[in-house]
C-alpha cells in the first residue's frame, strides 16, 4: 500500500498553482472531489472499495487540496507506526478536511475506521463510501445508547485490530472548546485495553458551509497542520490522560496559530 511518507513528517512540495485555482479554489477543488467520492462510491457497491482504494481517494482529495495551494504540515508519523497493537486516536475535530485526510496518514499503516454521526451512513452517494468502511454509528439521540454503541463496537473492532478515531467534539468547529471535549475516547481505550494516539490538528482551509456543512469555503492561504502525540496508557480512570490530551490540541493550536 503506497504511503504518503517514508519520514516522520509530510511538507506539501512546491508546486505551480494556476491563477484559476488561486482566483476559485472552490471551482478547482470541488469537482474533483465529487468525482473522488463517486468512483470510491461505485467501487463500494461493487464491493472492490479496499484499503488500497481508500486511500488512494484520501491521498487524490489531499493532492486536490494541494492543487489549490493549501500546503500541508503533518508531524510524527511515528508515533503510531510503530506500535504493536491496535490504538484509539483521540483528538479535535475542526472540518470535513480530516474525515477525508486522516486515511491516507493512517491507513497505510494500521487498519482504522471511524466513530460517526448517523446522518453520514444516510447521505446519498457517499454512504456506500462510509459503510464500506465499517464505522461505529452513534444516532446523537440517547448518549447512554451511543456510548454502548461506542464501548462495545468499539472493543469489537479493536480485538480484530482495527483502530478508532474518535473526536470527542459533539460538532466540527474551528474554536477548541475543552468543556465540549468529552471522554468517550479515554473510555474506550481503557475498555479495551490498548493505547491512546492524541492527535491536534488545524484544518480550517476547508470551511465549514453555511447550508452544506461539507461544502464551505477553500482557503489556501491557511496552512493544514496535522500533528500525533506520543502513545499513552490510561491508567485508573483516565483523568490525567484526557487532560494530557486537551493540553496537547491546546498548545499545537495556540503554537500554530502565534
Amino acid at each position: 500500500m503506497d504511503s504518503l511518507t517514508k519520514e516522520n513528517i509530510y511538507r506539501s512540495p512546491e508546486r505551480r498553482i494556476s491563477i484559476f485555482a488561486r482566483k476559485a479554489p472552490n471551482w478547482v477543488f470541488y469537482p474533483k472531489i465529487i468525482s473522488i467520492v463517486l468512483k470510491a462510491a461505485n467501487l463500494s457497491r461493487r464491493e472492490k472499495y479496499t484499503s488500497e482504494e481508500w486511500v488512494k481517494s484520501s491521498m487524490s482529495i489531499l493532492n486536490a487540496l494541494e492543487s489549490t495551494g493549501i500546503t500541508f504540515e503533518i508531524e510524527n508519523f511515528a508515533t503510531f507506526k510503530n506500535l504493536d497493537s491496535p490504538c484509539v486516536f483521540v483528538g479535535n475535530h475542526m472540518s470535513t478536511l480530516e474525515t477525508f485526510v486522516l486515511p491516507c496518514i493512517i491507513q497505510p499503516y494500521r487498519d482504522v475506521t471511524y466513530i460517526v454521526k448517523k446522518e453520514l451512513i444516510e447521505y446519498p452517494v457517499f454512504k456506500h463510501v462510509m459503510i464500506h468502511r465499517d464505522p461505529i454509528v452513534v444516532g446523537r439521540v440517547n448518549p447512554r445508547d451511543d456510548l454502548k454503541a461506542v464501548l462495545e463496537g468499539g472493543e469489537e473492532r479493536l480485538g480484530r485490530n482495527i483502530s478508532i478515531v474518535v473526536f470527542p467534539q459533539t460538532t466540527r468547529k474551528v474554536e477548541f472548546d475543552p468543556k465540549q471535549f468529552n471522554t468517550i475516547g479515554v473510555k474506550l481505550a481503557k475498555r479495551a485495553g490498548v493505547p491512546i494516539v492524541p492527535f491536534a490538528l488545524k484544518t480550517d482551509a476547508w470551511g465549514n458551509g453555511n447550508r452544506i456543512k461539507e461544502f464551505g469555503k477553500i482557503n489556501p492561504t491557511k496552512p493544514v497542520h496535522i500533528c500525533f502525540g506520543e502513545p499513552l496508557t490510561v491508567s485508573g480512570r483516565g483523568r490525567e490522560e484526557h487532560e494530557f490530551i486537551i493540553r496537547f490540541v491546546s498548545n499545537k493550536l495556540k503554537a500554530w496559530s502565534s
